[in-house]
């Protein structure tokens, strides 16, 4: 146990220096120590809009690595960590040549075509936001988004500088071929006005669902693999709502980003990937 103490402590330790090599030097909100500005903008509002000429590949390479843009953003869907950028980008360039705004609602991607408007929802709070992606990153391990500071403070994301969401692709595309991770055939939403204040959610019943077997018996080793390597918060839940029975087997509760990549590290050594976040 003590090995793996230390083990989990170095891992976060290496989280914590790349999160802090990543952040360009000075980024942050307009002034130092200010998680605020006067008036908050409205959600982007979704509309059809061509392709930009800039940003959108097929392909292209940062820091050595290789990135795909999708096709089509119809269906995407996908639950992971979203991070903000700030003052120092302000006024610079976004990857479809736009000048980056910190006080308008858009966000960065890495995949998805540009532009696309996203749904962006805070599974800890369940505040919802529309923002319109019209740059690429974040290029930080786990993370998903990247959203500008305005689109950060309306999900009270700020001071925490990540968050765990849920994104999902308000597309007018066609379905095509092309899948994203984590692709859902839900349909994707369409504008509409906004909702009521949602209800708070209680941030202490996220989970990391691990796989979802027919069989007890699987999930049983599923639970045992994990176990086995000290995850101790793993679980089975029979869901009977659908027929035949489920098997979830999930970890957590999850207790913030930390221990969200805490967790992704511990189950890419034992080879499971693609794990998902859920909340209820």
């Amino acid at each position: 146990m003590h090995r793996r103490a230390t083990r989990l402590l170095l891992i976060l330790l290496s989280i914590t220096l790349a999160s802090c090599g990543s952040n360009k030097p000075q980024d942050g909100p307009p002034q130092s120590g200010s998680t605020r500005i006067p008036d908050l903008p409205g959600d982007a509002v979704p509309r059809p809009e061509p392709r930009s000429k800039y940003g959108n590949g097929p392909n292209y390479e940062v820091l050595g690595k290789h990135y795909t843009v999708m096709k089509s953003s119809h269906g995407y869907k996908e639950r992971g960590v979203a991070s903000w950028y700030g003052k120092k980008f302000h006024g610079r360039l976004t990857s479809n040549r736009e000048p980056y705004d910190m006080y308008a609602m858009t966000a960065a991607h890495k995949a998805l075509p540009l532009p696309t408007y996203v749904r962006v929802r805070n599974l800890s709070n369940n505040r919802s936001i529309v923002v319109r992606v019209n740059d690429r990153g974040p290029f930080v391990h786990n993370r998903i988004i990247d959203l500008s500071y305005s689109a950060a403070l309306k999900l009270d994301m700020v001071k925490s500088g990540t968050g765990l969401v849920e994104v999902e692709a308000i597309s007018f595309d066609q379905p095509s071929g092309n899948r994203p991770v984590r692709q859902t055939t839900t349909p994707a939403p369409v504008a509409r006005t906004p909702d009521p204040a949602p209800p708070q959610i209680d941030e202490n019943r996220i989970y990391v669902q691990v796989g979802a077997f027919g069989g007890r018996e699987n999930a049983d080793k599923r639970l045992a693999t994990l176990k086995g390597a000290s995850i101790l918060s793993a679980f089975i839940v029979e869901d009977k709502s659908v027929t035949p029975a489920l098997y979830r087997v999930r970890v957590g509760p999850i207790r913030g980003v930390e221990q969200y990549d805490i967790v992704v590290e511990e189950l890419a050594n034992l080879g499971i990937s693609d794990p998902y976040l859920i909340n209820e």
